[in-house]
């Protein structure tokens, strides 16, 4: 298994400090969520035509991949113009080589009230087959309602498409549905493509992000299933520093993390 982290962990940090953070703690690639105030990455200089191919070769020389574009797209909004927005996405994996980009289906990580999965499969049936083209898989995450992993499956099975998978985000399932990791693997683990860890807590009826070990997620539980059944995706650490500034700093938890990882990997 490899191991990436995602730019939401250091939303101040420049392209080179994230790449050389990567580098020196031992990451094989990192996940893209935004850059400085940009959370539309197809738009971000170095990600645009013309610079694209010189951020894409210097990645390869330093031995780093983007292991997962992280869309602000939510296909289940009829607000959010996904059908004109969202290709721009699958050009830019592409282009990086990266092969998944995360979707989102409900807004939070809690479930949503009302949120129209009908449009969102209808959605993803429709950029399914120019995804396929750009070698690129479309990735629904566990999260909202979609955290329900039995949800998730007859969704995904509903879709039918090759190149429409799922992420599994660990913290979700389990804090919105108690679903241990067995449960959400034999839900799901046929789809799995790429995880998003981080430990929590639950307190006072709220998710309480926390440093790995810290918290209480079966996350020990989850890696032995992942390595039983082969798996060799991304561990992709998803701090959520950009929307929570009491959280640890990147600095502190990109290098605990890939610590962590490993130790209990080992």
């Amino acid at each position: 298994m490899k191991v990436s982290f995602s730019t939401l962990g250091c939303p101040n940090w420049m392209w080179n400090e994230i790449t050389s953070a990567a580098l020196d703690l031992g990451y094989d690639g990192i996940e893209l969520r935004g850059l400085g105030e940009d959370l539309y990455v197809p738009q971000i200089k170095i990600f645009q035509p013309g610079n694209i191919e010189k951020t894409a070769a210097a990645l390869k020389r330093q031995g780093l991949e983007v292991s997962c574009v992280a869309s602000d797209s939510l296909f289940h909004e009829q607000s959010y113009g996904v059908e004109n927005n969202f290709p721009a996405y699958i050009d830019l994996a592409g282009a990086l080589g990266c092969k998944y980009i995360r979707v989102l289906c409900d807004t939070w990580g809690e479930p949503g009230v009302n949120v129209d999965l009908e449009l969102a499969k209808k959605r993803l049936a429709g950029l399914a087959p120019y995804a396929a083209e750009k070698g690129v898989t479309l990735l629904v995450e566990t999260n909202g309602v979609l955290s329900d992993t039995k949800a998730l499956k007859g969704f995904l099975e509903s879709v039918a498409h090759p190149n429409v998978q799922a992420l599994w985000d660990l913290n979700h399932p389990v804090r919105n549905f108690g679903e241990s990791p067995a449960e959400t693997w034999a839900n799901i683990g046929k789809y799995v493509r790429h995880i998003h860890l981080k430990d929590s807590v639950a307190a006072n009826g709220k998710t309480v992000y926390k440093m790995l070990g810290y918290g209480d997620l079966p996350i020990a539980a989850a890696l032995e299933l992942l390595k039983e059944s082969g798996f060799g995706g991304y561990l992709s650490l998803e701090w959520t520093k950009r929307w929570n500034d009491d959280l640890e700093d990147a600095g502190i938890v990109f290098a605990h993390y890939i610590y962590q990882i490993k130790r209990m990997l080992r």
